[in-house]
């Protein structure tokens, strides 16, 4: 159906669709979930090119694009909100290619690092830009499968990853992880252009840059309904803010629980080991016996199966909820991961251990990872929405290089602390999860269906 001014009764020119502009800047988590996962190809064969220490290979090869992260989600929501969410997605796209192809080139760690950080600026920024332009273009009932989508597609990243990964290994010998660093300079490029397709976010329009007609005019061709009220709300939101003195106060009593929601969602994201297994999945599954190429292989069902549950999640989450989500993923991390530190534990062999290994991706696909982005971009205020994703963005980013940096320290078969038998590790992040029952139990709230401007007169006193 064709959109209609109710100013004039005429049709509406050039109308956009919701899901392709959504899915467009959903793409930024596609290059995101790739560039995460790729470096697990890379992993033991620049460890055999360059013999660095496990320190250094920690906290310089695995981790600093996780550090570049850091940096990206903690800044990434001044320029989000003062250039509007629309360019910073533009350059999103030349951080992704400029550091696949110096990564791929790079003669040495340091070289190699640094474009690693690169790569790592893009994603953090883009897990502030990406679901907040989302979660503001879209309507109360689609908020939360459009958000996620942001999600699906980082898994798609991670499988096509796997996938390329096992692919290139063995083409290029001995430079054969350079191929698959390098390949993704691809969808970044394709990324970028396809930007050029999509409006501004109305909602940074209006109450940022206070651009009314040009906010009214993509309000009018996403084709939402009573455009005139819906802008009506959202700069009644605005007044409020206004009105209160302390809307460009971010770390105010006003916005405590919104802040303390955002950290804990980001704080257990992180402690439930997600990134510790993406990023060591072929090394974890060599610890429990398999050969190299077939680990590698194996790592491309956990990317299969976090597709697969990913979409489950898409399903479920504007219609059983954020809260019901986090909690049937609560319950599956606690039995899979618990299970995994006894498969350790007792040596229960490499086909027990992947079996729930895959549980665990499963749980963390269809609670977590599908509640997380969207969960965060839709409990702030619109004033404060680049920072609130910010915020929650870069709490998420530093405990996934605290982790990154610290796992070799005990994972490594020659040197780590658990180079007999890494069951603690896992073990630990299984009680972690089980703090996070309690807490989805007693604190989280359910947002679905729920505008944006009445989340934020529950969540903001």
């Amino acid at each position: 159906m064709q959109a209609i001014d109710t100013t004039n009764g005429q049709p509406v020119k050039g109308g956009y669709n919701l899901f392709v502009i959504s899915l467009i800047a959903a793409l930024a988590g596609f290059i995101f979930g790739f560039d995460t996962v790729v470096i697990s190809g890379a992993n033991l064969p620049i460890k055999e090119l360059w013999h660095t220490s496990p320190w250094f290979h920690g906290f310089f090869i695995m981790s600093m694009a996780l550090w570049g992260t850091v940096v990206g989600s903690v800044f990434g929501g001044i320029p989000t909100q003062l250039y509007g969410r629309k360019k910073v997605l533009l350059w999103i796209g030349i951080l992704f290619s400029v550091s696949a192809i110096g990564s791929a080139l790079a003669q040495g760690p340091y070289m190699f690092s640094f474009f690693r950080f690169i790569g790592g600026l893009g994603i953090g920024i883009s897990s502030v830009a990406a679901p907040t332009y989302i979660s503001e273009i879209s309507t109360p009932k689609t908020r939360g499968r459009l958000g996620a989508m942001y999600q699906f597609n980082i898994v798609f990243g991670i499988l096509i990853a796997f996938l390329s990964n096992y692919f290139f290994k063995g083409m290029g010998g001995a430079n054969d992880w350079r191929w698959m660093l390098g390949i993704m300079a691809v969808p970044a490029l394709i990324y970028t252009v396809m930007v050029f397709r999509i409006p501004e976010s109305p909602r940074w329009l209006l109450s940022i840059k206070k651009d009314l007609p040009a906010a009214k005019d993509v309000m009018l061709r996403l084709g939402i309904s009573n455009v005139d009220e819906a802008m009506a709300a959202i700069q009644a939101a605005d007044l409020h803010e206004t009105k209160s003195g302390i809307s460009s106060q971010f770390f105010s009593s006003k916005y405590s629980v919104v802040i303390w929601l955002a950290f804990m969602v980001a704080f257990f994201n992180q402690w439930s080991g997600i990134n510790f297994i993406l990023y060591y999945a072929p090394e974890i599954l060599e610890r429990a016996g398999l050969a190299a190429k077939d680990s590698l292989f194996n790592s491309i069902s956990i990317g299969a199966v976090n597709l697969l549950f990913t979409f489950v999640g898409l399903y479920l989450i504007d219609r059983v909820g954020r809260k019901t989500l986090l909690l049937i993923g609560s319950f599956g991390y606690i039995i899979s991961l618990s299970l995994v530190a006894w498969a350790f534990y007792a040596g229960a062999g490499a086909g027990f251990l992947l079996s729930f290994l895959l549980l665990f991706i499963a749980s963390h696909a269809v609670g977590q990872g599908a509640v997380i982005w969207v969960f965060i971009s839709e409990i702030f205020p619109n004033k404060v929405r680049a920072s609130g994703q910010s915020f929650g963005a870069s709490v998420h980013w530093v405990f996934a290089a605290i982790i990154t940096l610290i796992t070799p320290l005990f994972l490594d078969k020659d040197n780590g602390i658990f180079k007999d038998n890494p069951w603690p590790i896992f073990a630990f992040f299984a009680f972690m999860m089980a703090l996070q029952l309690v807490w989805v139990l007693t604190k989280v709230p359910e947002t679905k269906g729920v505008s944006l401007e009445e989340l934020e007169q529950r969540l903001v006193k």
